[in-house]
């Protein structure tokens, strides 16, 4: 399976954006989908996840301004951004794997990662 995350971009602080993550090689309504995100100096993390029932789950940190979506028809899964925050500056990757609901959160659950896309919010 391969993953491949885009939409990353320069925005304002207050801002939006639509992160896209478009998978080939299996069916993601076989898989629970993860955005994590990483900047510079620190660890990967969690932000969001929409499991293959539809529940989704979010870090505290983007709740109620980040929404995962998924279109199983065209196999994408999608991270939508908005009231951008310049502490969300960082690499956004996608995931794809098949974690017990326990597990969702953690980076070592997904075993398919696309390629970062990176997002800046400037003030």
């Amino acid at each position: 399976v391969q993953l491949q995350a885009s939409g990353g971009g320069l925005v304002q602080v207050g801002g939006s954006l639509r992160l896209s993550c478009a998978v080939s090689g299996r069916a993601i309504s076989s898989y629970s989908m993860a955005w994590f995100r990483q900047a510079p100096g620190k660890e990967r993390e969690f932000v969001a996840t929409i499991r293959w029932t539809g529940t989704t789950s979010y870090a505290d940190s983007v709740k109620g301004r980040f929404t995962i979506s998924r279109d199983n028809a065209e196999n994408t899964v999608y991270l939508r951004m908005n009231s951008l925050k310049s502490e969300d500056t960082a690499d956004y990757y996608c995931a794809a794997g098949v974690p017990i609901a326990s597990n969702v959160r953690s980076v070592g659950a997904y075993p398919n990662w696309g390629q970062g896309t990176l997002v800046t919010v400037s003030s």
